[in-house]
């Protein structure tokens, strides 16, 4: 069941926040940037995956914090092609095979709620209209909240409804 909602991410009660990033991504701008300040941990764990197992884009990363929110960083952008460059945009093909990830660690792990937003859509660099029919092909159907931070507005908290 997905729900469009308004507000900050960041204080959502989904179990689970997904959001976009590049393999060996340096979180410094957007959402990444703002769950670096809030799960340094999270950012330290993810570049040494990153250095160990090389990643590709169009995986997922999962991290579960101490306070027990998971963030899933779906490998939605091209890795960077240097130490001190920044990462390639997205591209609908590495968001499907991310968002497919996904649905099958949601589904093994029998996560409770998922939020993400507008993914891909803001550094990434596409178009809603072309994500978010991804979003609902492999996430509509799990039988859990998929909440989909359309709007943001900082520091406001969402109406989720989880039934």
């Amino acid at each position: 069941m997905i729900q469009e909602v308004s507000g900050d991410i960041l204080y959502t009660s989904a179990q689970v926040i997904a959001h976009g990033v590049a393999p060996n991504d340096h979180f410094n701008v957007g959402l990444a940037l703002s769950q670096r300040e809030y799960w340094p941990k999270m950012y330290q764990d993810f570049r040494h995956y990153c250095h160990v197992r090389n990643p590709k884009p169009g995986g997922v990363w999962v991290w579960a914090g101490s306070n027990g929110k998971i963030i899933a960083s779906l490998l939605t952008r091209d890795a960077p092609m240097g130490i001190h460059a920044s990462p390639g945009k997205a591209t609908l093909h590495n968001i499907n095979y991310a968002l497919k990830e996904l649905r099958k660690v949601a589904q093994s792990q029998k996560y409770i709620s998922i939020a993400l937003p507008r993914l891909a859509c803001g550094m990434g660099g596409l178009m809603w209209e072309d994500v978010y029919p991804l979003i609902t092909k492999h996430l509509e159907d799990l039988g859990i909240p998929v909440f989909v931070y359309t709007n943001y507005s900082k520091r406001v908290r969402a109406v989720e409804k989880f039934k």
